[in-house]
C-alpha cells in the first residue's frame, strides 16, 4: 500500500521530467537526423553527425571553449576557497559575503550593460578613470580575458558562499586540539580544514567545468563571439548555427555533441576527485 502511495506521489515529478526533459530530449534526437529549415525539412540520415567530424568552425569552438574554462574554472575554484579562508570569523564577513553574492542576483542582461559602460575601450568609466582599456573589442586575446572576468564577476560570490558554508561545519574541537600540540595557524588550514573542503571543491568544480562548457550567455550580450571569432564558445556556435543560419538540424547535432561531452567531463572530474579524496590527495 505504501508502496503504491509513493509510485502515486512521483508521478507528478515524472510528469515534470518528460515535459520538461524526455520530450525535448527526443525531439532534439528526431531533429539531428533532418535537414530542417523554415521553408521544409528532409530527411538526411547520419549527414549531420558526418558533418561534425569535418567542420572547422566547430572545432575552433570547442578549442576557445577549452580555454575559457582553463581560464575560468582554477581561477573560481581558487578566488572561492582563499576569499572563504581569509574572511572566515571576520567582522566584516556577512557584509563581504553580501557584496561578492550581489552579482548573481542582477539579471546578466543588467550587468553586460553595466560592464560594457565600464569597460568600452574608447569611452568607457575605467579607461577615463585610468587611462587604460581592455582592448577586447579589437584584440582576440582580450575579448577571452574580458567575458572570464565577467563570468568570476558573477560567479565567485556563490563559490564563496558554499566554501564558507562547508567551513562552518569543520569541528572547532579538532582546530583545538592541534592548536594544543602546537601546530600553526597555517598548519591547521593545510592538514585539518583543506582535507574537509575536499568535497566541496569538487562539487564546485563539477558545476564550475559543466557551466564552462555550457557557456554561451555571457559571449552572446558582451563580444557576439568577436573580434574575429575569438570568443565564440560552443554554446555561441550552436546559437548561431540554429537562429541565426537557420540550421536546426545540424544545430540539434551539435546540442547532442555538447550533452555528450558535459557527461564525459561531469564524469571524468567525479572519478579523479573522488580517487583523489580517497587516496589523500591534497586538491587545495
Amino acid at each position: 500500500m505504501q508502496s503504491r502511495a509513493a509510485h502515486w506521489l512521483g508521478l507528478p515529478a515524472l510528469a515534470l521530467l518528460t515535459l520538461f526533459v524526455f520530450i525535448p530530449l527526443v525531439s532534439v534526437l528526431r531533429f539531428a537526423v533532418l535537414d530542417w529549415s523554415p521553408t521544409g525539412s528532409s530527411y538526411v540520415g547520419f549527414a549531420n553527425f558526418h558533418r561534425l567530424l569535418n567542420d572547422p568552425q566547430l572545432v575552433s569552438s570547442l578549442k576557445i571553449t577549452l580555454f575559457f574554462a582553463l581560464m575560468t574554472l582554477p581561477s573560481f575554484l581558487w578566488l572561492s576557497r582563499s576569499i572563504a579562508l581569509a574572511i572566515e570569523g571576520t567582522p566584516p564577513e556577512r557584509l563581504i559575503k553580501v557584496l561578492l553574492f550581489m552579482p548573481s542576483l542582477i539579471t546578466i542582461a543588467g550587468s553586460s550593460i553595466a560592464w560594457y559602460l565600464l569597460y568600452q575601450p574608447d569611452f568607457g568609466f575605467i579607461y577615463e578613470l585610468t587611462g587604460f582599456a581592455l582592448p577586447w573589442s579589437s584584440t582576440p586575446w582580450a575579448a577571452l580575458v574580458y567575458v572570464v572576468m565577467f563570468t568570476l564577476w558573477q560567479s565567485v560570490g556563490y563559490g564563496v558562499l558554499v566554501v564558507s558554508a562547508a567551513l562552518k561545519g569543520v569541528p572547532e574541537s579538532a582546530k583545538e586540539a592541534a592548536r594544543i600540540d602546537g601546530a600553526t595557524e597555517n598548519q591547521i588550514r593545510h592538514f585539518i580544514v583543506s582535507p574537509l573542503l575536499r568535497p566541496t571543491l569538487a562539487f564546485l568544480s563539477i558545476i564550475g567545468g559543466i557551466l564552462s562548457i555550457q557557456s554561451y550567455t555571457a559571449v552572446f550580450l558582451l563580444t557576439k563571439g568577436g573580434p574575429f571569432g575569438s570568443s565564440s564558445v560552443i554554446g555561441y556556435y550552436l546559437y548561431e548555427t540554429s537562429f541565426k543560419f537557420f540550421q536546426l538540424g545540424y544545430g540539434a547535432t551539435i546540442t547532442i555533441l555538447i550533452l555528450i561531452i558535459t557527461l564525459i567531463v561531469a564524469a571524468l572530474q567525479a572519478r579523479v576527485l573522488g580517487l583523489g579524496m580517497a587516496r589523500g590527495q591534497d586538491f587545495s
